[in-house]
């Protein structure tokens, strides 16, 4: 145990404890929605506040390599030559890593030319003369000869960094016979295997720790080299370079120039808001408060002091609600926060709260009625997660109006990569309190939750907070866009669309027979029965029985997943690989068909649920069940669609998208005088843009000359390269770049727009669709470049297809506003895919025809035509375009 009396220093290997934590945790359980893994920095970082917890440390620093490359290398190229690549999932993960440790206000130390355990070693020497008592956490054996009385190393065990094993003195001479000081000694004869240093054949720890026990010293021990009789005599004889050699590089240095002194390491307070900053985008939430407990200055232990309490809110009957709403609304400008609790799809509970009072009710007959003339009223009202209160307001009869604010809304809008899910998590971090709630583990809660008025009384306050930080052109996409589609959305999942049970129960058994069948052939194949759906099983057909070529290693072996296994099957062709995807695809055709089919009513129709916060461009998604994941354009997609129908009371569906949508985009965006001729002439966009690039007429454009422009087109907007370009279309590489070339020298506004719009990303940290929205890149700056190119890409896509999630946002709601005005029946039922499915009354279709092509066409003011396509029948596909 370290002296309580003398200052604790404790270092650490950056490097060595997040790759051991990289293998200790399942990669696939640590990951964000952007797909960066993380699990070597969740490791890490619980071992570390452990650590600190358990030790208490008043100086603190933890080291890391920064190249592969040391004076070690110098003298020997071979060392550590033996190590592999790090794993795809592993890169990227230590900046973030630093990063978090920056806003933790724990010292990161590098130096070029000398490894982690260098600054380690010279640090523990340093502390140690200057009277502190040292803790040395490494996963590296090298670290053992530091181990002095002053010196203790903490090394992690075998299952990870959980546990760590204490090493003092007497530890290291129980395990290994000497002293640390010793024990380079024994690796040099030994050798490290991770080092990619060879021992003496057929010596090992015992024999190492006999011979230098015998004569003192390694150097005594090479000078009497002869006189060690054996095979193992003969081998030392024959090695004694490269013991000489090992020696000379296990030996850690004690002196390099360091930036800092250990009297300069002393623990310093957190960054408490860039401790949550960071940690929200690792979304890391579990984690935090056990940072903030075990490093926390006191003055901020994670959460502040609240200014004010909430209040108690009074009970009323219904028509003190109504006066009470009356009396605060009297100037017809007062914003009041609404909640409903609801049960069963209907309001149970209503809270209602101004800045300084909470009143609450059970929902009846009376509370409706008298609430009514005000739910129903243009009064502002903010609603935290509204839609599903909408919905239930509506069940009840109450169309509510005035809707001005959704915080949790407004907060994806601010941070669409890491939107915060419930008013808990906007209140602790815009207010840094914590919202009272009870825990659902407890059949008697100790802590009473947020009553419906206090939970009121909170959302107002966060509005207030999200309103100051938020932007007036985000503020306009919320009260603009998101707020109005809000409203539809309610409407459409109400209403929910017509699936015919039928038709999806005989797919679904067409789907069966065929997995069965194509599983016969593929056992056929291989001469026995596996479990196709088995990873390991299939590793073992694949890789060994079939000797195909191995894929990209994961912890459990080699990748089968599909896309994996589909480029195999275009390099290595074989009938197994073949069968195995058809069973795959088969098999997941069904689980979406028996999805739909499971969510189907008793009334025939499916509600799903429209998620706004789903996607960080804009894009709506759903869920309960998830209709976006239909396949499209191929056969399974018609016989799918074909079972979406028409409800009984209506005529027919009618279809609505818009033609080429993202390209129009590009063109009002880049100001390119070529395409903004071709969409403004009408002529077919890829045969125009094909005309020019291959510098023939239009009418001699071919097939594939139109095929190859039009996956230029639009790989543009995603960012692809000239090596993605030729994969895609299978061409060389080089025609692809040249490909490439050809289209920039004739398109050249396109090329200047893209490179511009990420040189603006980069200095304004986001980007931002026509109408406002932002999506910020801080990955643009980033010193990794996986990361920085990543983010690179995703920034020439989000103004262009954010965009166009917008202007489809707009025509939604503005065609349902139109059929609600007019008085028509017929109404929006579903949009997937960037198309509208709306369902039309009888004798209505003239009408509903002329508002979806008017208010599509006017969703947005461009420099070119939105051309809208329009179909019409009795289901989905009859009426698909």
């Amino acid at each position: 145990m370290t002296d309580p009396a003398k200052p604790t220093l404790l270092v650490v290997d950056g490097h060595s404890l997040a790759y051991r934590a990289f293998y200790a945790l399942p990669v696939d359980n640590f990951s964000t929605k952007d797909g960066q893994h993380t699990n070597g920095i969740y490791g890490f970082l619980s071992m570390f506040v452990n650590l600190v917890k358990a030790e208490q440390p008043t100086h603190l620093a933890v080291a890391f390599d920064t190249s592969r490359h040391s004076f070690r290398t110098d003298q020997y190229p071979e060392y550590k030559a033996n190590r592999s690549e790090s794993p795809a999932e592993f890169k990227g993960q230590i900046p973030l890593l630093q990063e978090a440790l920056a806003a933790m206000n724990v010292p990161v130390l590098t130096k070029e030319g000398v490894e982690a355990d260098d600054i380690l070693a010279t640090l523990a020497t340093q502390g140690a003369a200057e009277g502190f008592d040292v803790l040395v956490c490494s996963g590296d054996r090298d670290t053992i000869q530091l181990v002095t009385d002053d010196v203790t190393l903490l090394y992690p065990s075998v299952q990870g960094v959980s546990q760590l094993k204490r090493y003092t003195p007497d530890a290291v001479v129980e395990k290994y016979g000497l002293p640390p000081a010793n024990y380079p000694d024994i690796a040099a004869l030994v050798g490290e295997t991770s080092d990619n240093l060879p021992g003496v054949p057929k010596v090992g720890e015992k024999t190492a720790v006999k011979w230098l026990t015998q004569w003192g010293t390694l150097d005594a021990l090479l000078e009497n080299a002869d006189k060690i009789t054996g095979v193992v005599g003969g081998n030392l004889r024959e090695h004694l370079d490269d013991v000489r050699r090992n020696r000379s590089l296990n030996a850690l240095v004690r002196d390099v120039e360091l930036d800092a002194a250990p009297t300069d390491l002393a623990v310093q307070p957190i960054d408490a808001q860039a401790v949550r900053d960071i940690f929200a985008r690792l979304e890391f939430r579990t984690l935090l408060p056990r940072v903030f407990e075990a490093m926390g200055d006191g003055d901020d232990p994670g959460h502040a002091e609240p200014s004010v309490t909430a209040p108690v809110a009074a009970e009323l009957d219904a028509d003190a609600l109504a006066a009470w709403i009356a009396e605060r609304t009297a100037t017809g400008d007062e914003e009041l926060a609404l909640t409903l609790t609801v049960e069963g799809g209907s309001p149970a509970r209503v809270g209602v709260a101004t800045a300084d009072a909470a009143v609450e009710a059970t929902w009846s007959e009376a509370v409706a009625e008298a609430l009514r003339p005000w739910l129903e009223s243009d009064a502002p009202k903010v609603l935290t997660d509204a839609k599903p209160q909408v919905k239930a307001l509506r069940r009840a009869g109450i169309r509510l109006s005035g809707l001005s604010f959704d915080p949790i809304l407004a907060g994806w809008l601010l941070r669409p990569s890491f939107p915060d899910k419930t008013l808990g998590n906007l209140v602790e971090r815009y207010l840094d309190e914590k919202l009272p709630e009870a825990d659902p583990t407890q059949l008697v809660p100790e802590t009473e939750g947020a009553t419906p008025g206090q939970l009121s009384w909170y959302a107002l306050r966060v509005t207030d907070e999200i309103r100051e930080e938020m932007p007036g052109s985000v503020a306009s996409v919320l009260s603009d866009i998101e707020l109005p589609t809000l409203d539809t959305l309610a409407d459409m999942e109400l209403a929910g669309v017509a699936i015919s049970h039928d038709k999806l129960a005989a797919f679904s058994a067409e789907l069966g027979a065929r997995a069965d069948d194509v599983a016969q052939r593929a056992y056929a194949e291989i001469g026995r029965e596996v479990n196709l759906g088995s990873p390991k099983q299939l590793q073992e057909v694949l890789f060994e029985q079939l000797e195909l070529p191995k894929t990209r290693k994961t912890k459990t072996g080699y990748s089968t997943d599909a896309a994996v296994l589909a480029d195999l099957q275009e390099s290595n062709p074989h009938p197994f690989l073949d069968l195995l995807l058809q069973h795959r695809e088969a098999t997941k055709l069904r689980q979406i068909i028996e999805s739909l089919d499971a969510s189907i009513g008793a009334e025939g129709r499916t509600h799903t649920t429209y998620l706004q916060t789903g996607s960080q461009t804009g894009r709506l998604s759903s869920t309960d069940p998830n209709l976006q994941n239909i396949p499209i354009r191929n056969e399974e997609s018609h016989r799918i669609r074909a079972a979406f129908e028409v409800g009984e009371g209506y005529e027919t569906l009618l279809t609505a998208d818009y033609s080429q949508i993202e390209m129009r985009i590009m063109a009002h965006l880049s100001g390119d005088e070529g395409l903004i001729e071709a969409f403004n002439t009408g002529e077919d966009l890829h045969r125009f843009v094909g005309a020019r690039v291959f510098g023939v007429e239009p009418a001699d454009v071919t097939p594939a000359m139109r095929t190859k422009v039009k996956a230029m087109s639009y790989g543009l907007v995603y960012g692809l390269s000239a090596f993605g370009l030729s994969k895609q279309l299978r061409i060389d590489q080089s025609e692809a770049k040249q490909l490439m070339t050809e289209y920039f020298a004739r398109f050249g506004a396109v090329r200047d727009y893209l490179r511009e719009s990420v040189a603006q990303a980069r200095v304004d940290g986001y980007t931002e669709t026509i109408f406002g929205r932002r999506r910020p890149f801080p990955d643009l700056t980033s010193p990794n470049r996986v990361l920085r190119e990543n983010a690179e890409r995703a920034a020439l896509n989000a103004p262009i297809q954010g965009s166009a999630a917008d202007i489809m946002k707009i025509a939604l709601f503005h065609i349902h506003d139109q059929l609600v005005r007019d008085e028509l029946r017929s109404r929006v039922l579903l949009q997937i895919h960037d198309e509208l499915v709306v369902e039309v009354a009888p004798g209505e279709w003239d009408a509903v025809e002329q508002i979806v092509r008017e208010r599509m066409g006017d969703a947005a003011d461009l420099t070119v035509p939105l051309d809208v396509q329009i179909g019409r029948g009795a289901n989905w596909d009859v009426a698909g375009h």
